[in-house]
């Protein structure tokens, strides 16, 4: 779909990060932006530095993207707004690090709520709303650990998986209805997701100092990066969009070895 100002646009996660990167090269687009996020200064500063200047009507939104009811009660809000939705992109999701043993169920319930139940809750109390419009387009960010799942990252994989097959299930049923879906599989972003992840009670102190000493080295797009890249992909109508020069190689390395690309992905991230 085209991008311009007949466009109304909601991103959730928008107060930090690559939503947050979203927002400000939306704005300078579309008519109209819903932002969410549950953090309401991330979100306030989000806000700031669009400015009022961009010809883009902006309303923000603090909700916690896991809570059905809040989820219901943003998409009706955004239809008071704004009157329509043509770009619903799916972004808020959090992290957890630890091994699945180690990992609470309570921490698994937690991270699925955000990272899953609320892609699946955004999708279906905003499409009614897309349905309505000649061309929309729905974008659900999954993540390079949703085409692989390395070890201490069991649960966060585990929603990212389920992304991917939830946007893919959803592209097919919504081929031919002028509704594009893309799924997103985001690197190494340079973004405080990490450094924000919960951990499990039980992972020793420096394995969760290396992981994040791995994230950081591994990390090397930056967040307008990603969001140009997703931007363009939306507008070629692209059913998957990898982000970063470490998605391409992890997706070939999956492909090529799909039981053993994990010992060649470890040797080649620790060179």
């Amino acid at each position: 779909m085209r991008i311009d100002r007949q466009t109304i646009g909601v991103v959730t996660g928008a107060g930090s990060g690559i939503g947050r990167a979203l927002a400000l090269q939306l704005a300078a687009r579309c008519g109209g932006l819903a932002l969410a996020d549950i953090d309401g200064t991330g979100l306030a500063e989000t806000q700031s530095l669009i400015g009022n200047k961009s010809g883009c009507r902006i309303s923000t939104h603090t909700l916690d993207v896991s809570s059905r009811e809040k989820m219901a009660e943003f998409a009706r809000q955004v239809e008071g707004v704004h009157g329509k939705v043509n770009l619903l992109i799916n972004n808020a999701g959090v992290a957890l690090g630890g091994t699945i043993a180690d990992a609470s169920i309570e921490d698994i319930e937690w991270l699925l709520g955000i990272n899953l139940w609320g892609v699946i809750y955004g999708v279906k109390f905003f499409l009614p709303m897309l349905q309505r419009e000649s061309s929309s387009h729905i974008v659900n960010i999954s993540s390079v650990f949703g085409m692989i799942a390395p070890p201490g990252q069991g649960a966060y994989a585990t929603s990212k998986f389920a992304v991917r097959g939830f946007s893919e299930a959803l592209g097919h049923e919504l081929s031919g209805s002028g509704i594009g879906v893309s799924v997103v599989h985001p690197g190494g972003i340079r973004t405080n997701i990490a450094r924000r992840a919960r951990t499990s009670a039980n992972t020793p102190v420096e394995q969760v100092r290396k992981a994040q000493e791995l994230f950081d080295k591994a990390a090397r797009t930056s967040p307008e990066k990603a969001a140009a890249t997703i931007i363009s992909g939306v507008e070629r109508d692209r059913r998957r969009i990898l982000i970063g020069p470490d998605a391409w190689l992890i997706d070939r390395a999956q492909r090529l070895l799909p039981v053993k690309h994990g010992r060649l992905l470890e040797m080649l991230f620790k060179g």
